[in-house]
């Protein structure tokens, strides 16, 4: 085995840890907030997943995939974040 192929089984074993974990945190998360960042985390890992099977195959057209994952995640996270804003002034006023 290479040093390369170790590498990349090391990174898959540790996303999948961090996976693991942080789903716990969003089936656990007691606020709306606490899920929201779990779930953009596990997005995140999501694309270091792909990312790894990307160059494991060499296949770069999934790094282009990870990178329209990245923007789609971004754009849900800015909608959760206008939603939680709007929901917190709403119930202060």
């Amino acid at each position: 085995m290479s040093f390369e192929v170790i590498m990349l089984w090391a990174c898959a074993f540790f996303c999948t840890i961090g996976f693991v974990a942080t789903f716990a945190r969003f089936l656990i998360g007691p606020s709306l907030a606490d899920r929201v960042v779990s779930l953009d985390l596990l997005t995140t890992i999501g694309i270091a997943i792909i990312a790894i099977y990307a160059i494991r195959t060499r296949e770069p057209v999934m790094i282009d995939v990870a990178l329209i994952i990245g923007i789609i995640s971004f754009l849900g996270t800015i909608a959760f974040a206008y939603y939680i804003q709007r929901s917190t002034t709403d119930d202060h006023s």
